[in-house]
């Protein structure tokens, strides 16, 4: 079958709400710094109507990412589910305009498109809460065998653990790709996630990853550690290459006998950190289908996260093929 994208993603597609707000805020709604919280519908308009003013934006972590693909250039599709309501029609606008395959059925019922209520602290820091609405009803016959086997590299998203049906979504999509040959990713989203998931995420990136992205701290809650050197030698014997961020202090890649100590590219004020780590996944995964060095495609997920970090949203605002040309990173 011939390739007709870089990267396919399977994920949450969510509407974000994003607005600055304070740690007194977070902690009068009981809301821990820095993580994701899912919650129902009822929460979620109690919360949006405590917020401040903010903005909307199409995000999703996976959506965010096969943006961010798309805006260096590469070929990229995704599957997600939204219903056939405003926010379903923005998010679905929002990819397509971004050149991004995106032909997954909207469903139709009761539940609604899911939207996450974002509130950024002064230090940029995001905190999630988020209705998934009918984000995980994904299933097994949303998965579209033609569009993963035509991906040089499946892109998975790790919140997708929760539901039942989203798993076996999943899980049919890595068997598929791997049927093909073709690379599996995972990205572990947050630390909620892996304590919540540990065994089988341990037993999905054992049997069916070659590409795992984690931060410090998902790397250590996922090898109940509080030592990251062991974390990270430990990730190296299980998957065949990890991408770990470490924020400000760039990133670590490694695979096998390799180590590489990437800088983070300076930004010169932090505005919103949301999307920074899809970011950092859509570089890396463009670049490591166009078959670029590990280094460089770590180069071109430190510039992404650059761009999205200096911004509200969790998308591009620029063309990051134009500015990775303009800043002398190698495209390919």
């Amino acid at each position: 079958m011939p390739l007709a994208f870089d990267v396919a993603a399977i994920g949450n597609a969510i509407v974000d709400v994003i607005a600055p707000s304070t740690d007194q805020f977070l902690a009068e709604q009981h809301l821990a710094k820095g993580t994701m919280h899912l919650i129902d519908g009822e929460r979620a308009a109690a919360l949006y109507a405590a917020m401040a003013a903010g903005v909307e934006a199409s995000g999703g972590s996976a959506g965010n990412t096969v943006a961010g693909v798309a805006s260096f250039g590469g070929r990229a599709a995704y599957i997600g589910k939204v219903a056939p309501d405003q926010l379903g029609e923005v998010f679905t606008h929002d990819l397509r305009a971004q050149g991004v395959h995106f032909e997954t059925p909207p469903l139709g019922g009761a539940e609604a498109t899911a939207r996450s209520m974002i509130n950024v602290t002064p230090d940029g820091q995001r905190t999630m809460a988020t209705f998934l609405g009918v984000a995980g009803r994904l299933t097994v016959d949303d998965v579209d065998p033609e569009v993963i086997q035509g991906a040089t590299i499946t892109y998975l998203e790790g919140y997708l653990f929760d539901p039942p049906p989203a798993r076996m979504a999943f899980e049919k999509a890595a068997a598929l790709a791997r049927k093909a040959g073709r690379k599996v990713s995972i990205t572990l989203s947050d630390v909620f996630v892996v304590e919540r998931w540990r065994e089988p995420l341990m037993a999905f990136l054992e049997a069916s990853t070659d590409l795992v992205f984690a931060n410090e701290n998902e790397l250590m809650a996922l090898f109940q550690t509080a030592d990251i050197d062991a974390a990270l030698e430990q990730i190296r014997g299980l998957v065949p290459i990890a991408a770990v961020t470490r924020g400000p202090a760039g990133s670590i890649v490694l695979a096998a006998d390799q180590t590489h100590e990437v800088a983070a590219f300076p930004v010169e004020t932090v505005v919103d950190t949301t999307g920074a780590g899809d970011q950092y996944a859509a570089g890396f995964l463009f670049g490591l289908a166009r078959r670029l060095p590990l280094e460089t495609c770590a180069r071109l997920g430190s510039l992404a996260a650059a761009e999205v970090i200096g911004h509200y949203g969790p998308r591009p605002l620029v063309s990051l093929r134009e500015l990775g040309r303009a800043r002398g990173v190698d495209l390919g």
